[in-house]
């Protein structure tokens, strides 16, 4: 086999490091994309050592080679298929135990394995041994200690890989048990090529499946992983490979297997690995705290309250540098094109259109990264996955799992992704539910309209009238699913299942990765989808139907936000701009500022001086507090942009489903603006 085209499938439990270690090989050289007829996203890399090619697959993480979630029938697809050359089983060393059941069941493929020992540091730090001698001894697998977030033994790890790549089996398998003492008539040669031998019973039943599936499929691969899924009663090949077992199958034997692999793992465990009993007493004391059933709630809201306090308070203060450059860009466009003769129409295009609002937009950068920061930070450090846990009492109560928070954490960040990672789900009914609630989550391009708004009406509270946007969305997300669960008469236990990480040190090299990647998307949307909208604003705010207008009362735009006045002036959202820019924001929620810009003729209207200029401008219009409130309030929760509707489109594979839930969210959002703006003109 010619190494130079070696692909190499990286598989491994969710949290064991596996995205860190592939990071650490590619760097930047990846490409994101979806598996061909699935939407799940798929990551390839390449690599080069001492000029040979490695093309490398990150596959979605799974907990064993059973297909329940989409992400699990993906992987297993995948390392089924001849596409693979060599399966790379990253596991988590300072939790081995749990690790190696997927690590089992991948050297049953029959299959070139490779096992990485990741997270060596961790174990040192915790005081554990792992004797790497007798490990490969029983397994009869290379296994190769790296540290992925110190990038240590990765280049070994690739020269294993390349040496191993022709060999399904290891050379050595050493038990330590005595063949004599089974009654099976193969319990040697079991012993010498198989690690994981099962009792003289079930070696019997797999041997006479396996018989019968080679004379009823010739060309079947992988004879024994067949023979063991079929006593699992895997309905995906009963399906694809039907033969009559009557005779064998007469129970299903799935957690006989279960047990006996652990039975194994155990023996692994107590020959392999010392001191494991040592506790991780650092780890304990803070989950006494963050995973608290009463007060693990409330330290979630202070963090995120942490994290909106850095957003706007560091942010800000590196937006005042963005809005300087801005006011010069501005000044020197105009002088620019006045002083070459350019027509006053391209002029005000340039600089009302185009500057005033993709400019507008791009001084909220330092906010967008600071909160795209704090989040990377949370995530690689563990602890999102201990909200999920904190949060299972909730979401239990509304007919889901805390599996089903982690999509709606992610919504914080951005809706598209969110909604993709409802396929951690089982039940597509849940999956459906949770595609529903989650666009309530406040994503980071709505982050825009908060901080202008919130700064232009609320002073010194600006940083709590925003953060408040995101409790409220959180809020309306679980109100939501209670709804959906009472309508719901079919009834279904939603039991979490999920590990809980090792706390550990963000790596700088994958939070890089994560950030330049939001910001390379939030900057991509300020050059396509930004730039479009806010030249089509201007055209629609500078055009009627006598052509082009200084007047914007006399424009195209005047004319469509007049007729939908009687349905946003009970919401306190009667002003044909405001309504304009909310359609705009359909394209995305960050239009909503630069169409303000726009549509009430201030240039830079992010700057201190723009802000000002757009405060008396309202005020003048009687739009105050109460209005702007309310107006944050149906930004958080209308129709998501065009990219995140797309998304759902896909998702549920449903046109009309996607058209009720809109409709669905635009009720919701009238429905709360209303109360907001009715209750707090009241009060």
């Amino acid at each position: 086999m010619n190494t130079k085209e070696l692909t190499i499938g990286f598989v491994g439990n969710p949290n064991c490091g596996k995205t860190t270690l592939f990071n650490a090989y590619t760097g930047a050289n990846l490409k994101v994309a979806n598996w061909p007829g699935v939407t799940v996203e798929k990551k390839e890399g390449a690599m080069r050592l001492h000029d040979e090619t490695y093309r490398l697959v990150d596959l979605p993480g799974t907990y064993s080679l059973t297909s329940y979630t989409m992400e699990e029938t993906v992987t297993r697809q995948y390392i089924l298929s001849d596409d693979v050359d060599v399966i790379v089983d990253v596991a988590d060393a300072s939790a081995l135990e749990r690790n190696l059941y997927l690590t089992l069941q991948l050297m049953e493929l029959g299959k070139p394995v490779v096992l990485a020992l990741n997270m060596m540091d961790i174990v040192q730090e915790r005081g554990m041994e792992i004797d790497l001698h007798r490990l490969p001894e029983m397994l009869g697998i290379p296994c190769v200690p790296v540290s992925a977030r110190r990038k240590t033994g990765l280049e070994i790890l690739i020269h294993t890989v390349a040496h191993h790549q022709d060999k399904a089996q290891g050379e050595k398998i050493i038990h330590h048990h005595d063949p004599k003492s089974s009654s099976h008539k193969d319990a040697g040669e079991h012993h010498k090529y198989y690690a994981m031998v099962y009792t003289d019973e079930m070696e019997d039943k797999i041997d006479e499946i396996a018989e019968r599936l080679e004379k009823a499929y010739p060309k079947m691969e992988n004879l024994r992983w067949h023979a063991i899924k079929f006593l699992e009663n895997d309905q995906e090949l009963r399906e694809k490979y039907p033969v009559d077992l009557s005779d064998i199958l007469d129970q299903d034997y799935e957690k006989e297997i279960i047990n006996q692999k652990f039975g194994f793992i155990e023996e692994v465990i107590a020959e392999c690995v010392a001191n494991r009993t040592r506790k991780a007493e650092s780890t304990d004391r803070t989950d006494r705290i963050l995973t608290h059933p009463v007060l693990g709630l409330p330290v979630f809201l202070l963090i995120m309250a942490g994290v909106f306090f850095l957003t706007f308070t560091v942010g800000d203060w590196l937006k005042g540098y963005f809005e300087v450059a801005l006011e010069w860009l501005t000044d020197a466009a105009a002088g620019g094109l006045l002083a070459m003769g350019t027509a006053e129409v391209l002029i005000s295009l340039i600089t009302e259109g185009i500057i005033a609002g993709v400019g507008g937009i791009l001084t909220f950068l330092p906010n967008i990264f600071i909160l795209f920061l704090a989040l990377a930070f949370l995530e690689d450090s563990g602890y999102m996955a201990r909200v999920a846990y904190v949060m299972d009492g909730i979401m239990g109560r509304i007919g889901l799992s805390g599996r089903a928070f982690l999509p709606m954490l992610l919504g914080f960040g951005c809706t598209v992704p969110a909604v993709m990672a409802s396929r951690v789900l089982e039940s597509r009914r849940d999956r459906m539910k949770t595609i529903l609630i989650t666009p309530f989550m406040s994503c980071s391009a709505r982050l825009p309209i908060y901080v202008m708004f919130s700064e232009l009406f609320f002073g010194d509270r600006a940083m709590m009238a925003a953060f408040s946007m995101y409790v409220l969305g959180l809020v309306t997300a679980i109100g939501a699913a209670f709804v959906l669960k009472l309508l719901d008469r079919q009834k279904e236990s939603n039991l979490l299942l999920i590990e809980l990480p090792e706390y550990k040190t963000p790596n700088a090299h994958t939070i890089y990765v994560y950030v330049s990647e939001k910001v390379k998307d939030y900057l991509s949307k300020a050059g396509t989808t930004i730039f479009l909208a806010s030249v089509f604003m201007w055209l629609v705010m500078n055009f009627g139907p006598h052509g082009f207008t200084e007047d914007m009362e006399q424009s195209f735009g005047a004319a469509i936000g007049r007729l939908l006045v009687p349905v946003f002036a009970p919401v306190g959202l009667g002003y044909w701009q405001i309504i304009l820019a909310l359609i705009s924001g359909i394209a995305a929620k960050e239009v909503v500022v630069s169409s303000c810009s726009v549509l009430f003729g201030i240039g830079n209207v992010a700057t201190e001086a723009g802000m000002q200029n757009l405060s008396a401008l309202l005020g003048s219009m009687g739009f105050g507090a109460v209005n702007a409130y309310a107006l944050m309030v149906f930004c958080l929760l209308y129709v998501p942009c065009m990219a995140a509707v797309a998304t759902i489109r896909r998702e549920t594979g449903s046109w009309k489903w996607t058209g009720a839930m809109a409709v669905f969210q635009l009720v919701t959002a009238w429905t709360g603006a209303f109360l907001v703006y009715q209750i707090g003109s009241f009060l």
